[in-house]
């Protein structure tokens, strides 16, 4: 008897979501199983990663992830060239972390400046995100949406304590929208329910559950990703299926793995090579777990999760 290979069905499917324009459009999600199941149904796109650029110089940064933009990271613009025309960026995702008040405290006007800037300077996609500051957030991302208007970008993040503003501005200048919430799938779902009672169309939602590092909650990120994408496949729940977003980058590249240096913990092997698998293997889970759209620092660690997705798709 030969043999079959067993295969789940599923009653829903994952939204798909395109930002860009003209040539350079990207689409993400739309798939009908889990992720890589390829054999199990359809998956019509490939994740995407962004490479994360900022407004300001990246002094938080450690030294090993700042050498790699050390030319380029006094300037937005350049930085933005950089990642497209020699690193071969797909997208770019800009965080305007210079408006946060315990940065420059950046106003919005400067921050719309930045936005059009490296518009101007670039033809990949744009994501457009706030300095997680709820407050300021509100008035920097309305400023930025109107900078960018027409350029079908992705703006975010809309949370629950700014989530109205937000989400206006990105109705009135038809950008695609980032939903943060805490690690909680009650209160992604909250979330999203109340984007979408605004008339914002749930086809242009991404859904953000928060992001963790290897070691650092990883296990519990992990299980959150995959109840929103099985309760988007296996109970058809409408509010569950906008594609998932994992904002990586600033979440590995903070821990102590990353900086201590080699003289204080030798064990740990070479501090370069810890910092680019950490930011791999925590965006490699991210995947398996059901995201999308990946934002990313590294280029190596970059180039990695795209080798690994080249094998799994």
């Amino acid at each position: 008897m030969a043999y079959v290979v067993p295969k789940e069905s599923y009653n829903g499917k994952v939204l798909g979501v395109s930002f860009g324009k003209d040539s350079q459009t990207l689409n993400f999600g739309g798939e009908n199983t889990l992720p890589f199941l390829s054999f199990e149904g359809e998956i019509p796109a490939k994740p995407v990663i962004a490479f994360e650029i900022q407004d300001i110089p990246p002094d938080d940064w450690p030294e090993t992830l700042k050498a790699q933009y050390a030319a380029v990271s006094s300037d937005p613009v350049k930085w933005a060239m950089h990642c497209q025309n020699e690193l071969k960026a797909q997208a770019i995702a800009l965080r305007l972390i210079g408006t946060h008040p315990d940065r420059e405290n950046r106003s919005a006007q400067d921050a719309a400046k930045t936005v059009k800037d490296v518009l101007a300077a670039i033809n990949v996609p744009l994501i457009i995100l706030g300095s997680n500051n709820v407050e300021k957030d509100a008035s920097v991302l309305v400023a930025a949406a109107e900078a960018a208007s027409g350029h079908n970008c992705i703006i975010g993040k809309a949370q629950e304590g700014n989530y109205k503003t937000i989400v206006a501005a990105a109705l009135a200048h038809n950008h695609k929208l980032i939903a943060m919430s805490e690690l909680d799938i009650n209160l992604a779902k909250q979330l999203n329910i109340l984007i979408t009672q605004m008339g914002f169309n749930k086809e242009n939602l991404i859904t953000d559950p928060m992001c963790s590092a290897l070691g650092y909650g990883l296990e519990y990120t992990y299980s959150v990703m995959e109840r929103i994408r099985l309760a988007a496949l296996m109970q058809n729940d409408a509010t569950m299926q906008p594609p998932i977003a994992g904002d990586v980058g600033m979440y590995v590249w903070k821990i102590k793995e990353v900086s201590a240096l080699e003289a204080e913990v030798p064990l740990w092997g070479k501090l370069e090579e810890r910092g680019v698998a950490w930011e791999a293997v925590t965006a490699s889970a991210m995947l398996i777990a059901g995201t999308n759209l990946l934002i990313m620092r590294h280029p190596k660690a970059i180039e990695t999760v795209q080798k690994v997705i080249g094998e799994l798709i």
